[in-house]
């Protein structure tokens, strides 16, 4: 089967982060039904999950209260509506701080359900981002903020 560009391109800013951390969740719930005997056992797993999980949801609510302090959109689908090039705060650390709190509650989640097999889908999460989410974003950001853009990407990397 060949995939054209444009069909790829298709995928591009449509799929709202939030929604596939939701599609990515639930199959690692799925797997770790299908397949419960490649679970795991770590001692005080609710208690790393849980914590993990905390640290995500601080990162993501960090990052948007940077966003709403600014005035710009939160909404990842639409990056030219961006009136603001945020890099203050959380976002002096990562360009994509919401996203790495997103990691880090799939990451709990995946342990907190002690599946070897759900936390084979972080990397897919990861690879599904860096492709269809953030590359355009990118783009979009290095159009409409140029210079700039291009020297906070030099001093402050994309994930962590």
């Amino acid at each position: 089967m060949i995939i054209s560009r444009n069909s790829v391109k298709v995928l591009e800013l449509k799929i709202p982060p939030i929604v596939l951390v939701a599609i990515v969740a639930a199959c690692m719930w799925a797997v770790s039904r299908i397949w419960p005997s490649l679970s795991f056992t770590i001692l005080g797993a609710t208690w790393l999950s849980s914590g993990i999980a905390v640290v995500g949801v601080c990162i993501i609510l960090l990052g948007i209260l940077e966003f709403i302090s600014v005035g710009t959109t939160m909404d990842p689908r639409v990056p030219d509506r961006s009136t603001s090039l945020v890099v203050r705060g959380i976002y002096r650390h990562s360009r994509n701080p919401m996203y790495v709190g997103f990691l880090l509650v799939l990451c709990a989640w995946g342990l907190y359900l002690s599946s070897a097999l759900s936390l084979l889908f972080l990397p897919v999460f990861i690879a599904y981002m860096n492709r269809f989410q953030i590359i355009p974003e990118e783009r979009y950001m290095r159009d409409k903020f140029a210079e700039e853009y291009t020297k906070y990407t030099s001093e402050v990397r994309r994930w962590v």
